[in-house]
């Protein structure tokens, strides 16, 4: 059965959920769990799962554990076992390889500090402003290795925020690919990851809205196709801060999963009959996948839930 959005063109459509285990499962990240799984039920596709725990400093203890749980409690299911991005080090190393023989990488001396003054990209990272683009200083060694952006705009023709353009190179600068404590870069391992598992589509959060045209620009260097991609409107509290664990947003509570699964499809305006929740959570599933539709999305980046801020 095909939604309103076509995602990879007719061809076998592979969706994913990829949290990052920095804490409990909140109200936010499970809309955005709801939506990628429903995009892709409803065109009779897979479902992925994946454990973004590359950033293993950021990695609370348990936390990956108590998602899985959660997700099975609201009746998630999904395809295949569960990826782990701290088992795929061969894997970002080896692409990482190539486009540093390809003369696409280089090494940069730059602290934080060093980079305090560097203006603003438009996700609140600091601009590269080039400093070691063409050699390390006199006396410095590489902390981190960067990609070196190639000029030109990179387009998103997204299915929710419609089409984005963005300058990589002028509005972000060079990014790291390798970081200082020698960890690989979300930026690429998420292209990597959504390679290797032949995800057709990526339906997330609007506050990644900002990294896709970084990960597109990976994607073409490295020889990888391009999903398609949906960003869903990210949950926020009363202050307009997005959902997470820095804003102390609480756990989703699964006491009432029907209920709270009713509020996430409400909350992507997908417009529930009022007292879908008494019928019961495989009542809820059964009509999501029926009734579906990303045009119903509220093309918005932003939107305030009071009940679960």
């Amino acid at each position: 059965m095909k939604s309103d959005w076509e995602g990879a063109g007719g061809a076998l459509v592979v969706g994913r959920f990829a949290p990052s285990p920095s804490g409990p499962l909140h109200f936010g990240s499970l809309v955005a769990a709801l939506g990628s799984c429903l995009s892709a039920r409803r065109q009779s596709g897979r479902w992925l799962l994946r454990i973004e725990d590359v950033d293993t400093p950021r990695t609370v203890v348990g936390a990956a554990e108590g998602i899985l749980h959660t997700l099975e409690r609201f009746g998630f299911e999904w395809d295949g076992p569960v990826v782990w991005q701290s088992t795929r080090t061969a894997a970002y190393r080896e692409a990482f390889a190539r486009l540093q023989a390809e003369g696409r990488v280089f090494g940069c001396a730059c602290t934080r500090k060093e980079m305090a003054d560097s203006a603003l990209a438009r996700d609140g990272t600091r601009r590269y402003p080039g400093t070691c683009r063409d050699g390390l200083p006199p006396g410095r060694e590489a902390r981190a290795w960067r990609l070196r952006v190639p000029p030109g705009r990179v387009t998103v023709e997204d299915g929710v925020q419609g089409e984005i353009e963005e300058d990589v190179g002028a509005d972000v600068g060079d990014f790291v690919l390798l970081r200082a404590d020698g960890l690989f870069a979300y930026q690429l391992a998420v292209v990597v990851d959504d390679a290797e598992a032949g995800v057709t589509e990526v339906v997330r959060g609007a506050d990644l809205l900002d990294s896709t045209a970084r990960q597109i620009l990976l994607q073409r260097l490295l020889g990888y196709p391009t999903p398609a991609y949906a960003h869903l409107p990210v949950a926020s509290n009363a202050a307009g801060e997005k959902l997470s664990k820095q804003t102390l947003a609480r756990a989703v509570d699964d006491a009432d999963p029907a209920r709270v699964l009713v509020d996430a499809l409400d909350f992507l305006g997908q417009a529930p009959p009022v007292g879908l929740a008494e019928s019961g959570l495989a009542a809820v599933w059964a009509w999501a996948r029926a009734n579906w539709l990303l045009a119903r999305v509220p093309q918005r980046r932003v939107i305030p839930v009071a009940t679960y801020g």
